[in-house]
């Protein structure tokens, strides 16, 4: 059994885009060519790993808040667009 286990291929990495100006809906296409059309949630519980794979991608700090939000169908991660102002009144200052 422990032979099993330690051949299982380790998950793969999330997908991180980066949000369209007021986009709402998830944007990733499938193998077939539909898109997924998920509704995108503020995501909170992520992994050290995602937060560090994000925070390298967006840029950030390690003080600073990282927004991320997530498609509730696929699971694809969205960090928001730097032009946009934060949605959440946490980040605004």
């Amino acid at each position: 059994m422990a032979e099993a286990e330690a051949a299982a291929p380790a998950p793969a990495a999330p997908k991180i885009k980066i949000r369209k100006p007021r986009q709402r809906a998830c944007d990733e296409k499938s193998d077939k060519g539909k898109i997924c059309a998920g509704h995108l949630k503020r995501f909170y519980d992520f992994s050290k790993e995602t937060e560090a794979l994000a925070r390298k991608q967006a840029g950030l700090g390690a003080r600073e808040p990282l927004e991320l939000y997530r498609c509730h169908r696929c699971g694809t991660l969205y960090l928001p667009l730097k032009e946009e102002s934060p949605r959440s009144y946490v980040l605004r200052y």
